[in-house]
């Protein structure tokens, strides 16, 4: 399991490697990043001053090894828009991505985990088809699109929950349910699915032979054997939930990462959008880790090689 763990380790420095020289290549993508630093009326004589002052001028391999030097000491570049360091201003927005994030996987599990429970022991009844049918509606739904609908019907028709920003966990309701419908639908169709087969394995039948309750069985026995791939999915969507809170972030004013990357992105901000993007992939390699740690704790016959 050392020998494991030490090898992820090892590998994370080389993938860090790689994004960030992606992260790097989008200042070129965008194009020539001191005509969004200078006025509309500025001389090429300014250009180039700045330029040079920047050490823009530099060879490629030059400006990437300085970006490198600077991003060890976490020095993301200054922001246009607030006209300060880029990393500070992305890390004080995460704390509240992440709260929203969280909430939508409970609300997503809350959801997810007896409705596909019920639907595979209720296999090819009404209740199996209705289950299915939401998950399929809860799949196919945008989320911009239930997030207006939320805001119309329960803000603005039944106004019982904060149209928009934040401040109070009501605030969080109709964001969370927004992002957390999508990811329940996912989990309850791998649900039912693994439900059913494990349903009909030998260890079921002799649980019940043996004459244990019902919840015993099926919690104890059959669920629990299928949360590794929940696990996986669930855990391996949260890169889906950081994507997804960039349109709901903006729909409901939340004040997290996809708000200020979006913001970003309009005012061609390049240093809040490679902060931002640098945090997140950080984000999704520990969540991996620590999904594959999870494993082991699930089912102690998974062994790390």
């Amino acid at each position: 399991m050392n020998k494991y763990f030490a090898k992820r380790l090892l590998q994370i420095p080389p993938v860090l490697l790689i994004i960030t020289l992606m992260i790097f290549c989008l200042v070129y993508v965008a194009g020539d990043p001191l005509l969004t630093m200078l006025p509309a009326d500025a001389t090429p004589e300014d250009v180039e001053v700045l330029r040079q002052a920047l050490g823009l001028d530099q060879s490629f391999f030059v400006q990437f090894s300085n970006y490198i030097l600077n991003l060890l000491q976490g020095d993301f570049g200054i922001s246009l828009q607030f006209n300060e360091p880029a990393l500070p201003i992305v890390l004080e927005r995460l704390p509240a991505t992440l709260g929203l994030a969280a909430a939508s996987m409970i609300i997503a599990i809350i959801i997810a985990i007896p409705l596909g429970i019920w639907s595979a022991l209720k296999r090819d009844t009404f209740v199996d088809l209705f289950a299915t049918g939401l998950s399929i509606l809860g799949k196919a739904i945008p989320n911009f699109w239930l997030g207006i609908m939320l805001i119309l019907i329960f803000a603005v028709k039944f106004p019982l929950f904060p149209v928009s920003g934040s401040g109070s966990s009501a605030h969080l309701v109709l964001p969370a349910i927004t992002l957390g419908t999508a990811m329940s639908a996912e989990i309850t169709r791998l649900i039912r699915s693994n439900m059913l087969e494990i349903l009909n394995q030998d260890y079921i039948r002799t649980a019940r032979s043996k004459g244990l309750k019902e919840s015993v069985v099926i919690f104890k026995h059959a669920f629990r054997n299928c949360l590794v791939p929940v696990v996986t999915v669930t855990f391996l969507q949260t890169s889906a939930l950081v994507g997804g809170s960039l349109i709901t972030e903006m729909i409901f004013s939340w004040p997290g990462l996809g708000q200020l990357l979006i913001q970003a992105v309009y005012d061609k901000d390049m240093a809040i959008i490679q902060a931002a993007v640098f945090v997140i992939a950080v984000m999704i390699i520990m969540i991996n880790l620590l999904t594959d740690v999870l494993y082991r704790v699930l089912d102690p016959r998974i062994k790390f090689k």
